[in-house]
């Protein structure tokens, strides 16, 4: 088995524990991301702000693997607060996601890192 690891400028730092995408063979791992700027502070607005920032960035790493959100086959979301927020995450992910999109899982968690009130991640494949 080979793997890459994948780093895009444009996208948040990772901190050094983790990489921000890992390619093994034609798959690409993306870790999850939070809606948080590049000094790692959570952007205001709440969850759909917080949405649209991590698929912001999750879209430039896999821009960085050399594939766009077409690729995405599997996407996990993960919400601090299931019963409120599902439905305004929805509306910001059908943006990113209007046709044909990735098979899902949504899954209500007690808490998340820096306070967010959701993060994603997604398996994407390359072309």
């Amino acid at each position: 088995m080979t793997k890459q690891v994948v780093f895009s400028e444009e996208a948040n730092p990772p901190l050094p524990i983790y990489s921000q995408a890992i390619i093994s063979g034609k798959t690409i791992y993306v870790s999850g991301s939070i809606g948080i700027d590049r000094e790692f502070k959570l952007v205001p607005g709440g969850v759909q702000a917080q949405t649209r920032a991590a698929l912001d960035n999750m879209t430039k790493i896999l821009k960085g693997a050399g594939v766009d959100r077409s690729a995405v086959l599997k996407c996990n979301v993960f919400l601090t607060n299931l019963k409120q927020d599902f439905a305004p995450m929805n509306e910001v992910y059908q943006e990113y996601f209007p046709k044909d999109p990735p098979a899902r899982t949504c899954i209500g968690v007690a808490a998340l890192p820096l306070g967010a009130d959701m993060e994603i991640e997604c398996i994407a494949e390359l072309p």
